[in-house]
């Protein structure tokens, strides 16, 4: 359906205007990083023998209780570090009562880290358990299945580097300070302009975001493939020592 020259689907499209409010938190250049994602899968990580499968790895008794009981889908996002850019997203799928890890990229997350206590420009990612709900771009719908926004009004400004162009043409909005089943770049924020927002699954520029979190296109169009409604989809964030706490 086409409302206006704007593709939504399961939903309304976002208004133009949008634009520098929905893009405040993801994107503006940034330092050069390493780690550069590619399309490529992560290794697997050999699991402890002590590992319980009814876990999603990594994660502590804080955070796991905080994933919803119904959700068959969780995005795992491991920093490398409080203070780092670098990160590993993995992708796990709920099999009865076991999580299986299903595929894995290397990624990025705020240039300056991760905090408990995000705030608007911070350049820190917020650490925490959050509802995967709907998706966008600039780009053609390649099949997601969450609600879906095409529109030209994701695209970064040209003032930014052209490295940082095509970081919005997919994106998966994270459920941080904003009303789930709106576009991801609805600039309303219910705790307040202050605790920032408008943070993202999105295209990977090869170093760290404002906030948000950055994977391959490759990465990209696989989760927007997979990610499904019915499997309750969350994104569990955050520096591995903070997720294991």
């Amino acid at each position: 359906m086409r409302i206006g020259g704007v593709r939504r689907v399961m939903g309304v499209a976002a208004a133009c205007g949008m634009l520098l409010s929905g893009l405040s938190a993801c994107g503006g250049p940034a330092t050069k990083g390493q780690g550069a994602a590619t399309g490529a899968p992560t290794p697997r990580p050999r699991a402890g023998a002590s590992a319980d499968p009814t876990r999603v790895p990594g994660v502590g008794d804080r955070f796991q209780r905080r994933i919803p009981a119904d959700s068959r889908q969780v995005v795992a996002v491991y920093g490398e570090g409080r203070d780092s850019a670098d990160a590993t997203l993995v992708l796990y799928t709920r099999k009865g009562s076991v999580w299986q890890r299903t595929r894995g990229w290397p990624a990025h997350n705020g240039k300056k880290g991760w905090t408990l206590d995000h705030h608007e420009g911070d350049n820190r990612s917020p650490v925490g358990v959050f509802t995967l709900t709907d998706a966008g771009g600039v780009l053609r719908n390649p099949g997601a299945k969450l609600p879906y926004t095409e529109s030209g009004s994701f695209a970064a400004p040209r003032s930014w580097a052209r490295t940082h162009w095509h970081d919005f043409d997919y994106v998966i909005a994270i459920d941080y300070n904003r009303v789930k089943g709106t576009p991801p770049n609805d600039p309303t924020r219910p705790l307040g302009q202050s605790k920032g927002g408008s943070i993202w699954i999105h295209m990977d520029h090869g170093s760290g975001t404002s906030a948000c979190v950055s994977v391959s296109k490759a990465a990209m169009e696989y989760l927007l493939r997979t990610l499904d409604p019915a499997g309750h989809p969350v994104v569990v964030m955050g520096d591995k020592a903070d997720l294991q706490a």
